[in-house]
């Protein structure tokens, strides 16, 4: 079994049929994940999780419809995107308020990720952080607690201890960063306990391949995966519009976006984070989880958007 491509989500019109077309993407997708034939990336201390996961950074704040949003990310989670990312800061903890609603009855079957900002780390502050981020979801605990910004090198040594008094509190079943360099990462290292670090998210996609020249490879090197935002270009972006990624999909019957992604979680290292609020693009992001590009399609890509000089 394999995830349905583009073509098959979209043949299915309106009316009856949608309800049928919804149940045979789920039994697919199903399928694929007991298979084991979807991608997944797994984490140093044991946890696997789908490559593909949903980002929420513009969720809840009018962009689209409050009920096409939690469609969006309901249907994501039901094709496999488990992962939901989030953050108190999105929309004022609008984001997670919507995505409270989305996971309510099925928190078990959802691997939740926020963020503490870089203000909100000295003191109490990181656990009161916690706690209100929580209450907006309406669950006890974080599958992953991130710190969105880097703090001050000297603030590592706090930023560790809060983590870790969460995670002993059982608030947060692990921890991680957000936008650290390798200098960063390697000083975070030499914290007592800082090597806890179960991910750091950064901005990765075809189209900027920076990290490949110093994170990637550290990551690589330390057994931590990568959390990639803005997989597909981020707002604007021409990516998927671009000729090459087009004629790829073609060949796989599914869309630009689908090929980035494969593209951007290759290495097995690397959860590639979309955000959408359509259930349409969610079924096409989902199909990476099952798409394999060939090394003459690798290749094509490389030349399109070959990796930058230092």
């Amino acid at each position: 079994m394999r995830l349905p491509n583009r073509r098959e989500f979209n043949d299915v019109a309106l009316g009856s049929l949608v309800t049928l077309s919804a149940a045979m993407a789920l039994d697919a997708a199903t399928a694929v994940v007991l298979t084991g034939a979807a991608r997944t990336v797994k984490f140093r201390g044991g946890t696997i999780v789908a490559a593909i996961g949903q980002g929420s950074g513009s969720i809840g704040q009018g962009r689209h419809p409050a009920a096409d949003e939690e469609e969006a990310l309901y249907t994501g989670l039901s094709l496999g995107m488990t992962l939901i990312d989030t953050s108190g800061n999105y929309g004022e903890g609008r984001s997670e308020e919507l995505i409270k609603r989305v996971i309510a009855g099925q928190r078990d079957r959802a691997f939740v990720v926020s963020k503490v900002e870089a203000n909100e780390v000295t003191g109490d502050a990181m656990a009161r952080a916690c706690q209100a981020t929580l209450s907006r979801l309406g669950t006890d605990h974080l599958d992953l607690y991130l710190l969105h910004w880097p703090t001050p090198n000297a603030e590592f040594s706090e930023v560790v201890a809060g983590f870790e008094s969460l995670r002993a509190a059982g608030k947060v079943r692990a921890w991680g960063v957000s936008n650290f360099t390798v200098p960063q990462m390697e000083d975070l290292f030499q914290i007592p306990q800082g090597d806890r670090c179960a991910t750091n998210q950064v901005l990765y996609n075809l189209g900027d391949r920076r990290i490949e020249h110093d994170l990637l490879p550290w990551c690589e090197q330390h057994g931590m995966p990568v959390m990639a935002y803005s997989p597909l270009g981020g707002t604007g972006a021409s990516l998927l519009r671009d000729p090459t990624l087009v004629r790829i999909g073609a060949a796989h019957e599914c869309s630009a976006a689908a090929v980035a992604l494969a593209w951007t979680i290759r290495n097995g290292n690397v959860i590639g984070i979309p955000e959408s609020g359509s259930v349409a693009h969610v079924k096409e992001n989902a199909v990476a989880l099952s798409l394999t590009l060939t090394p003459q399609e690798l290749q094509s890509l490389d030349a399109a958007y070959p990796l930058p000089n230092r």
